[in-house]
């Protein structure tokens, strides 16, 4: 629900230049989690469909926001969804914190192949890499399977997702410091 002040901070957000944010809802004081499985994908046919520039959601494939979900979860994440991912202390077994750079918020824009349970996959870019030991690898591979906690941050419109990380973390950090 929109108060005074988000009213006036949408006002001056949208007639300074910022993202479009009219659409965005941001979640209750009381955080929703979930306990997922991550991976990581590439928008390249191999891992998607026949189209791998276009999601499920029917926006640009962006390796910068875009999430895929479990088709288990959609009532849970449905498109739009805004999460902040987060990995236990104890990470070693997955590659969490060599891509934890990259992974910011991220918005559900995807689906994922029906045979998967319970798992979020972030899209990376193919040009993208980290460094893992001495290798740079992709970082779709270097995520590994982790077990994570992904937190509803908001929820958005999918016709004005932002176009870039920044302007995401800005969309929901304002909305944190309204509060």
């Amino acid at each position: 629900m929109l108060n005074t002040l988000n009213i006036a901070f949408l006002g001056f957000f949208i007639w300074s230049g910022g993202a479009t944010i009219e659409s965005y809802v941001p979640v209750s004081a009381i955080p929703i989690e979930y306990s997922v499985r991550l991976t990581g994908y590439n928008a390249v046919p191999e891992q998607t469909d026949s189209d791998p520039h276009v999601t499920a959601a029917g926006i640009r494939s962006n390796p910068e926001i875009v999430a895929a979900r479990s088709r288990d979860l959609a009532q849970s994440l449905p498109f739009g969804t805004i999460i902040e991912l987060t990995a236990p202390k104890d990470a070693r077994s997955c590659g969490f914190k060599q891509v934890e750079p990259l992974v910011g918020y991220r918005v559900i824009a995807d689906t994922m192949h029906a045979r998967k349970r319970a798992q979020v996959d972030l899209l990376f870019g193919t040009d993208e890499a980290v460094k893992v030991g001495k290798r740079s690898v992709n970082p779709a591979l270097a995520v590994g399977v982790c077990e994570v906690t992904a937190r509803v941050v908001g929820r958005l419109s999918m016709k004005e997702i932002p176009s870039t990380q920044a302007e995401l973390a800005v969309l929901v950090k304002r909305e944190f410091a309204l509060r």
